[in-house]
């Protein structure tokens, strides 16, 4: 008789389960939405970045960031100096373009300030119209690009009260926004009146000094930041622009100079970048704060020098990403090229042209003009000394 032997799969008997009833709807059902991710450059590492430009493409402000060793940048989506029509609007496949590319680099935050000429406390008709539909528009380009933040200026009040003009502000945003999903989108500018929107400030060290914050000494620079968090709170300051001042403390203009090299001083922004309080890491800081200099370029190697000014100050030489030795957004080319626009704008000021002449009816340049004067008025004092005698 044979013996019948069982061999065990090492795996425990499981009862078999009856199917549950099938729904027919969950065929249509969509999945549930996966938690958001917080983006590659909230890694609680400092972000140091320039304003590069998008001339040509907006891919070359990426590459210049790269090149130029930052981590993170600001960009203009369009020029800051017109009013842009619908076509200011950025294609699909550029945006996505831009998207992917930034995504390989690694930049991040992504900031965009917004055109010069929106003022959003103007209580002339046609001008907020035309400010609440750029500011509009900027919104719209930033969300296309997946910008993080969206800097904007609240304008001029005019004649109007603080208080008016506060009003006319939250009503001029409120505005803008309708009808434009924010997609991650903060618009840095920070009013009570806006707590339903996501909203947030920056602060600008050569505007703080030209204001009348001393930021240059250790004591002022701890008043200013015990002003700020009091007022706004720092949590709600996730970028400052870098910027040494050519004016004097409380001078009340603003005019931006190389990082080191103006009335602030370098010592003053080793301790601003160094500061615990406008640091990246918790709990004092805010994880993914950037510092975003907006210096000026007068000479090829101006940007990269200042971009590396900001690491050394902040102590962080040997870990900034790699420069491209070299590189610089104003090529020699594009230096004389400038040179040659400035000269001739120069000379265009200076030869203003004023009314025409009552006695030749033709146009005369100030200088002439003032130049005949003088002629004349010599002319006629000396007939009248020849007359007396």
């Amino acid at each position: 008789m044979r013996t019948e032997q069982k061999f065990s799969l090492g795996m425990p008997e499981q009862p078999i389960l009856q199917p549950t009833e099938f729904d027919p709807e969950d065929e249509y059902r969509p999945e549930p939405e996966a938690e958001s991710q917080a983006p590659s450059w909230m890694d609680g590492s400092v972000r140091i970045g320039i304003h590069t430009s998008v001339a040509g493409s907006y891919l070359h402000a990426l590459e210049s960031a790269q090149k130029l060793g930052c981590n993170a940048l600001q960009i203009f989506s369009a020029s800051p100096r017109m009013w842009q029509g619908v076509s200011a609007r950025i294609p699909d496949v550029d945006a996505q373009a831009f998207r992917a590319r930034r995504d390989e680099l690694r930049l991040g935050p992504l900031v965009i300030h917004a055109n010069y000429l929106i003022n959003l406390a103007s209580t002339e008709r046609m001008l907020q119209t035309r400010s609440i539909q750029a500011f509009h528009d900027e919104i719209v380009r930033a969300v296309a690009l997946g910008a993080d933040f969206l800097v904007v200026h609240p304008g001029a009040r005019g004649e109007s009260r603080t208080e008016q003009a506060i009003s006319t502000i939250v009503e001029s945003v409120k505005q803008a926004s309708k009808r434009a999903p924010m997609d991650g989108l903060r618009i840095l500018i920070v009013l009570a009146g806006l707590r339903n929107l996501p909203v947030g400030a920056c602060l600008d060290t050569a505007h703080l000094f030209a204001a009348g914050y001393d930021i240059k000494s250790e004591g002022g620079l701890a008043s200013t930041i015990g002003q700020i968090d009091g007022a706004i709170g720092l949590e709600n300051v996730p970028v400052i622009h870098v910027n040494d001042s050519k004016i004097p403390l409380g001078g009340r203009v603003d005019r931006h100079e190389h990082i080191g090299k103006g009335k602030i001083g370098a010592e003053a922004f080793a301790r601003i970048l160094r500061h615990p309080r406008f640091g990246s890491v918790a709990p004092e800081g805010l994880t993914g704060r950037a510092f975003v200099a907006e210096t000026p370029i007068d000479d090829p190697g101006d940007d990269r020098r200042n971009v590396a000014a900001l690491w050394e100050l902040a102590g962080l030489k040997e870990q900034a990403p790699q420069a491209e030795k070299g590189f610089s957004m104003l090529t020699a080319a594009l230096q004389k090229k400038l040179s040659i626009h400035r000269k001739a704008e120069k000379k265009r000021n200076a030869t203003a042209e004023t009314p025409r002449s009552a006695r030749g009816g033709r146009w005369m340049p100030r200088s002439a003009e003032k130049k005949t004067r003088t002629k004349k008025d010599g002319a006629r004092k000396s007939s009248a000394k020849k007359k007396r005698g």
